[in-house]
């Protein structure tokens, strides 16, 4: 019995051993497995670079945005040449170009139907085109591809495979790639824009002849690429600042963000595609030229320190020593197929076709292909130390910014053929509705328009937002932010450097229609204000009640009001000048008293004034098309917009309310607002759309 139970104990504990060590083996059997499984991924990438047979799609959609400048000379020939060579990259291709000048729309219907001409973005006075807004133009786009690029950069036929490629991609991606520079490009392509050829008319071979002269990339290079799918992710986390395209440093800013946000896998495609930047053609297709009418500006230091500036108050990019190329994954294509490597991390991420990509990381090589791509990663790590670059240049964050403009050839450049300036004058306490008047103008194409900074803090805010604008040297320095509304001491004084800037305008030979920020503009008032003539100056009227003269004591509204550059506006404007500056009022009142009389003695009828010494005519204009804020209580409407827009109203003044905040929120909360303040732009058809 003894023995029977010792047999069976024995038998027990064998079971239990053999049990415990095939558990044991299991268990070192799925940690193994779950290594190597490990091994498969990316190190810092998590799942982000797997295949997916959904997203397997044979053709997609790919639009290439882009904004030419001058097509002038050898600039326009390799700008021509460049747009050519994205049409003949697929059918699918479709080539949007920003800019205003209208021998852009001329060209593109000469390229074809796949080119089109978008002007609805933000642009500085001077037609320089704002990154930002490009990038959230392109990224609003339905195409599964979009694609940033410089107007002189030229792709070969394997972009499109490489896109194909990094389509499938089961996580959103952001590529970016930098030209090569090529000193002399001597191919061109056929007149159907379908295939490259050599100067003696031959059809190139792609490896053969054209990959072999490639010459050395540069990451400081400014003509950077940038592609992306159309996902549910962001770029990056951050706000976009409001660089200026074509000066610098706002790549870097976007490729530091979108790392650090890590959203999407950000890759560099510089050595799987062939994009060049010639610097002499071979073959001209100067038919397309002629009739250029764009302005040069590649030229102008202030953009590129403003750009700096942006840079390093918006950015977390470190200027002094930024190399980017130790830090982005490369896809390359080695052995005809493509691939990824890390070179921080002497890994290689060759794509196997089997759904996924494999690692190879210093492993035994069993394969010739794995040679060769260990050959592909040396490559690569060899041109990473020719990379190298330093953003030291760019910035000078010390030096003023300011434009290289006097007041004198501000207001020539800006003036309309009828010599008009529209005046704005700003403090730093209504920066945003500044930007939404100007937005607005914008939006009727009114361009004739400055802006008088009253403080350094405004005036350095509109020489970044691209805004034509002079300092007036005489502003009060005690602006206050939030208490200089109607009847307050800044109010006062604030008021009184209008009507001396004014002045000062009209004797330069100027007509000048001054407008407050907080008047919105439903349509171009200038064509019915250029009907009262000479000797008569136009100015709205502040009067709250329905019915009754308009022109009753002190009813002239000094925040909108059109006078030309005659000899009896300026003497009484003159006039006003000279009572508003003992006066200890503000402005307003000394325009009513010097040119209606105190009590409303030159008043003439129910709309008008005579002032005596001069003879000019003060109309005071119809107030159911030019409202001010207290009339028949049209802000109170539950829709404002459409309210006025029945009524006929051409402006609306947003007054007869008190407070800076009060006024911001009135204006917003009526939806006629047309500034982002989160973008940073203006409010586009097409901005937040999909």
């Amino acid at each position: 019995m003894k023995t029977s139970s010792l047999s069976a104990v024995l038998s027990y504990h064998k079971g239990f051993q053999v049990s415990l060590l095939w558990s044991i083996w299991l268990s070192g059997f799925i940690l193994i497995a779950l290594s190597l499984r490990a091994t498969q991924r990316l190190p810092s990438f998590k799942d982000q670079i797997k295949y997916s047979p959904k997203t397997n799609k044979t053709s997609f959609s790919v639009t290439i945005f882009s904004a030419p400048s001058s097509f002038t000379a050898s600039v326009g020939a390799r700008q021509v040449l460049a747009i050519r060579s994205w049409l003949a990259l697929s059918p699918d291709v479709t080539v949007v170009l920003f800019g205003r000048d209208p021998f852009l729309v001329s060209l593109a219907g000469a390229l074809g139907s796949r080119v089109s001409v978008e002007s609805q973005i933000d642009f500085t006075f001077l037609g320089t085109p704002f990154f930002h807004s490009m990038v959230a133009r392109a990224q609003a786009s339905h195409s599964d591809v979009s694609v940033l690029i410089d107007p002189e950069t030229v792709l070969m036929p394997d972009f499109m495979p490489a896109l194909n490629f990094v389509n499938k991609l089961d996580h959103d991606w952001l590529l970016i790639a930098t030209p090569s520079i090529v000193p002399h490009l001597p191919f061109y392509l056929d007149e159907a824009t379908r295939h490259w050829l050599q100067e003696d008319g031959k059809h190139i071979k792609l490896k053969k002849e054209f990959l072999v002269g490639k010459q050395k990339r540069s990451h400081c290079e400014e003509r950077m690429l940038m592609a992306w799918n159309t996902g549910e992710l962001p770029l990056h986390a951050g706000v976009l600042p409001p660089f200026l395209y074509g000066k610098g440093i706002y790549n870097q800013w976007v490729i530091n963000e979108a790392l650090s946000s890590d959203f999407r896998f950000v890759f560099d495609a510089s050595g799987a595609i062939s994009s060049f930047y010639p610097n002499e053609l071979g073959h001209w297709p100067n038919q397309f030229l002629e009739g250029s009418d764009y302005e040069d500006t590649s030229k102008r230091g202030w953009e590129y320190i403003g750009n700096s500036f942006l840079g390093a108050l918006y950015g977390s990019l470190n200027f002094r020593g930024a190399n980017f190329s130790n830090k982005l994954v490369k896809l390359v294509k080695c052995d005809g197929h493509y691939g990824f490597v890390d070179t921080a991390e002497n890994v290689a991420f060759p794509y196997r076709g089997q759904g996924s990509l494999s690692l190879w990381k210093g492993r035994i090589l069993r394969s010739m292909r794995e040679k060769k791509w260990m050959n592909c990663l040396k490559g690569i790590k060899s041109l990473d130390k020719t990379m190298d670059c330093s953003y030291k240049e760019f910035v000078n964050i010390s030096a003023p910014i300011a434009l290289p403009f006097s007041l004198e050839s501000l207001l020539s450049k800006m003036a309309n053929k009828d010599k008009t300036i529209v005046l704005a004058i700003a403090g730093n306490n209504y920066r945003d509705m500044l930007l939404s008047w100007v937005c607005r103008l914008r939006q009727l194409q009114v361009s004739n328009f400055v802006v008088c900074a009253l403080d350094n803090d405004i005036y350095q805010f509109s020489v970044l937002q691209g805004l034509p604008v002079f300092k007036d040297p005489l502003a009060p320095s005690d602006i206050s932010f939030n208490n200089c509304h109607f009847g307050t001491k800044c109010f006062q004084k604030v008021t009184k450097v209008k009507s001396r800037i004014v002045l000062q305008i009209l004797n330069m030979g100027y007509n000048i229609l001054l407008s407050d920020v907080d008047v919105y503009w439903f349509e171009n008032p200038l064509p019915l204000l250029y009907s009262f003539g000479p000797g008569v100056l136009a100015a709205q009227s502040d009067e709250y009640n329905k019915t009754g003269p308009i022109n009753l004591p002190r009813r002239l509204n000094s925040g909108f009001y059109f006078a030309r550059s005659d000899g009896v506006t300026i003497g009484a404007m003159e006039k006003v000048v000279k009572h508003a500056s003992v006066s200890d009022l503000s402005e307003q009142p000394s325009f009513y008293d010097v040119l209606c009389g105190e009590g409303g003695a030159n008043r003439f009828g129910d709309d008008r004034c005579v002032e005596p010494e001069t003879n000019l005519t003060v109309h005071f204009l119809d107030r159911n098309v030019f409202p001010n804020g207290a009339y028949q209580s049209l802000w109170e409407k539950e829709n404002v917009k459409e309210t006025c827009k029945r009524k006929g109203c051409i402006i609306l003044h947003n007054n007869w309310i008190s407070g800076r905040k009060k006024k911001l929120e009135r204006q917003v909360f009526s939806g006629l607002w047309e500034y982002d303040v989160s973008s940073r732009m203006c409010v586009h058809r097409w901005h937040g759309t999909k």
